[in-house]
């Protein structure tokens, strides 16, 4: 089976760790901006897409600016294998509770999240996770979580009390960052579902 190629949103944020990540697994990786990254005449150019941490404000406007929101929302819906970390995990919220001027996001998971939830960078930590995934260590790095979810929503994490990791179909949003520590689980996880791995095992 050739390698799957992985679309990581590239208008802000984290994007070179996740690249770096993904092609240690054997992954084909290339940036995504704008329509024509993520569609051809043939349909789908990615097998998977990864929405990296960053500025969910400034990713969101500039996801609307360059036309790239209902494509990737339609993708999403349509089961394209989506990996949410940090403020990814904000843009594929159906509900951003606190969010920015004038900031949406892509709708995509029915949970409702807080930006920023754990606190300043300041207050940024690296630990050793439980997550239904088996363990990761992982950073938190002015983190969101998720307030609620439903009854569609699978939660993969907890910290403490607060829900850190969610699944709902095809799609996997997280607070905290797994590519700043080379965990893998998550990422091997999301190529499972681009090969459809994770069905035949």
């Amino acid at each position: 089976m050739s390698a799957p190629t992985v679309g990581v949103l590239a208008l802000q944020g984290g994007v070179r760790e996740h690249q770096f990540l993904l092609e240690g697994l054997g992954a084909r990786v290339v940036p995504l901006r704008t329509p024509p990254d993520l569609l051809g005449p043939d349909g789908l150019r990615v097998d998977a897409l990864v929405l990296p941490g960053g500025e969910s404000s400034t990713i969101d406007r500039l996801l609307r600016l360059f036309g790239t929101d209902e494509p990737l929302r339609d993708a999403i819906r349509g089961g394209l294998p989506t990996l949410g970390t940090c403020a990814g995990l904000v843009l594929l919220a159906r509900t951003v509770l606190d969010p920015a001027p004038g900031q949406g996001s892509l709708g995509v998971m029915d949970v409702a999240v807080r930006r920023n939830a754990f606190g300043p960078q300041l207050d940024s930590a690296e630990m050793d996770l439980t997550t239904a995934l088996g363990p990761a260590r992982v950073a938190f790095i002015r983190a969101p979580r998720v307030e609620t979810a439903g009854p569609g929503v699978e939660v993969l994490a907890r910290r403490g009390d607060a829900i850190v990791g969610v699944r709902q179909a095809t799609a996997t949003g997280i607070a905290f960052h797994p590519e700043l520590t080379g965990e893998t689980l998550f990422h091997r996880r999301l190529l499972a579902d681009a090969t459809g791995a994770s069905q035949a095992a």
